[in-house]
């Protein structure tokens, strides 16, 4: 049985097993003692939770809308008293394993838990520099009374340093195995090119010496992965399918995904993404209109380059588009797993009309976390985007590096390349509404590179960080819209030439027509004056705070009882 499905089961394994009842005579002494303690460390990755689960954490940044805001988008958050993500417990439990676990004699055990170990203490660390930048590095346990315990912040390049350090061991001593439901050799691989891109670009874009040593070590270890991995990229050869079956598959697909939560019916373990989707109490999630216009037609060229771009009707705006985005949304023909009928979306249950359906099954798992297909946590997609961003940043990209990197995520769904000559040549204009710090001889590029990022791992969990790395907070400000449609009438969203939306001002119309689904504007359904829906025009009026939002306040209780320890800035 494997870890995650071990530590799915139980939730509370630490809580069960505190370090105080673990003997360090008679434990650690055997394989099975080290991976029984380590199965407690995968609590740490995003998991089954509403809080953390994998496709809802997109919603606190605006890239899957919902019918209330995040205090993130609304620059709204508090300085918590206790709390707010400054925990210790994990890093402790860590530390006092890579204590401890040496006294094991198979050296094969100590190899891959040691790994394990590191891995996740890197990960922690990884959370917490991107949380608040400057914490503190601990190594080893300490009691209430201990010294360090009340030390001052580290700098966030020594931590990331060390989170490095600790990667570069696992990587060094784990073998080459893949274990795609537990930590790997090439999940620490993956973390590596994570985390030094993160910090490449971070310190880039607000203004910190010393980056191109990260950006490099991103490039190093993605290329590394690509090159000597049996990771690439799953196809079945249908343009049509293979993105959206890799999320819909019950078992990880093992040819690209790296690392994954696993989820089983038999041990009543599932996640609830089509419940999220489809059960109208979720807050009706929905793609905003500033995703669903990145992406590019099927023959390479920009949808937004057209004058029209928001008056188009759905039906029309979603034909001939990269594939990925029918198998994003509901567009024309869809249907669900197993299911022949076609569905056209449905404004009850997406509060944008774009109906999200990635990770989305068959009926049978409509339940609350009644989903068993498997969600990614590191797949090789990410990889490939990493190095090209990493080369773009450090201006050493060449067209050989895109076409081994974008090229590969474009030619899996059908789709033309990424030229660097044209991308440089003619900047795009709407992806600068998003980044407009970004400048140079290679601006085309990284605005195409991130592009390609935000379709590709569209809600895989990654937005928020994007963002905070490349200093674009002003874009959660941009305006919250959903699909076009010129007032009242009848409409065919999918263009199967039934009307299955109507939409109406006054009394509910009699004689409705058979299988459309009737909304009242100014009630159901707001309306732009260029007839766009305004899913929360409330919400119009955002702001962010560029000197704040970036990082999280530490709480007011672990201020006075560190005095060394300083209050991010601004809160």
């Amino acid at each position: 049985m494997s870890s995650l499905l071990l530590v799915n089961c139980s939730d509370d394994y630490l809580d069960k097993n505190p370090i105080s009842d673990v003997s360090e005579d008679s434990f650690f002494t055997t394989s099975s003692d080290l991976q029984l303690y380590t199965n407690g460390f995968y609590l740490l990755l995003p998991n089954s939770s509403v809080r953390n689960e994998i496709f809802i954490t997109d919603s606190q940044c605006g890239d899957v809308v919902h019918n209330t805001l995040s205090d993130l988008m609304t620059s709204s958050r508090l300085v918590p008293t206790t709390g707010g993500g400054w925990s210790w417990d994990n890093l402790r439990d860590i530390n006092y394993f890579l204590e401890n676990y040496e006294k094991c004699e198979d050296e094969t055990a100590k190899n891959r838990y040691g790994g394990v170990a590191r891995f996740f203490r890197a990960y922690f660390y990884f959370n917490m520099v991107m949380d608040f930048g400057d914490v503190p590095w601990y190594d080893k346990t300490m009691e209430a009374d201990d010294e360090d315990l009340y030390k001052a912040r580290d700098d966030r390049q020594l931590v990331v340093d060390r989170i490095l350090k600790d990667l570069d061991w696992a990587i060094g001593n784990m073998d080459d195995q893949q274990y795609p439901y537990e930590v790997s050799k090439y999940s620490a691989l993956a973390l590596k090119s994570r985390v030094a891109l993160f910090e490449g670009t971070f310190e880039k874009y607000h203004g910190i010496s010393g980056y191109e040593k990260y950006l490099q070590a991103a490039v190093e270890s993605s290329q590394e992965l690509m090159e000597n991995s049996p990771y690439g990229l799953y196809t079945t050869g249908n343009p049509d399918t293979d993105y959206a079956d890799l999320f819909r598959a019950e078992s990880a697909e093992l040819t690209e995904v790296i690392l994954a939560r696993e989820y089983t019916a038999p041990l009543v373990n599932g996640h609830r993404a089509n419940y999220y989707t489809l059960s109208g109490s979720q807050g009706t999630p929905g793609m905003p209109k500033t995703v669903a216009n990145s992406y590019l037609n099927a023959d390479g060229s920009r949808f937004t380059d057209q004058s029209d771009y928001n008056a188009i009707s759905f039906a029309e705006e979603t034909t001939d588009r990269d594939p990925r985005l029918s198998q994003t949304i509901r567009t024309s023909g869809y249907t669900r797993v197993g299911q022949s009928t076609e569905l056209a979306p449905d404004l009850s249950y997406s509060i944008t009309g774009y109906f999200i359906t990635k990770y989305v099954t068959g009926p049978g798992s409509d339940g609350i976390n009644q989903n068993t297909n498997d969600l990614p946590v590191f797949r090789f997609a990410e990889v490939l985007l990493n190095y090209a961003e990493a080369k773009a940043e450090l201006g050493t990209a060449t067209q050989e590096d895109m076409e081994k990197s974008i090229g590969l995520l474009r030619a899996r769904v059908g789709m033309p390349g990424l030229s660097i000559a044209d991308a440089n040549a003619n900047p795009d204009v709407y992806q600068e509404r998003f980044y407009s710090n970004v400048t140079g001889a290679n601006k085309g590029l990284i605005l195409e590179i991130r592009r390609e990022r935000r379709v590709e791992l569209y809600m895989e969990g990654h937005r928020w960080n994007d963002i905070r790395r490349w200093k674009a907070g002003q874009s959660l400000t941009l305006p919250l819209r959903g699909i076009y449609l010129p007032g009242p009438g009848e409409y065919d969203l999918d263009g199967n030439g039934a009307v299955d939306t109507v939409l109406y001002e006054g009394e509910l119309p009699v004689g409705q027509i058979e299988g459309a689904k009737y909304f009242k504007l100014g009630t159901d359904v707001h309306l732009t004056t260029e007839n766009l829906i305004d899913p929360l025009p409330e919400f119009n009026n955002r702001t962010f705070n560029e000197n704040k939002d970036y990082l999280l306040p530490i709480p007011i209780q672990e201020l006075q009882l560190n005095t060394n320890l300083t209050q991010n800035p601004n809160w």
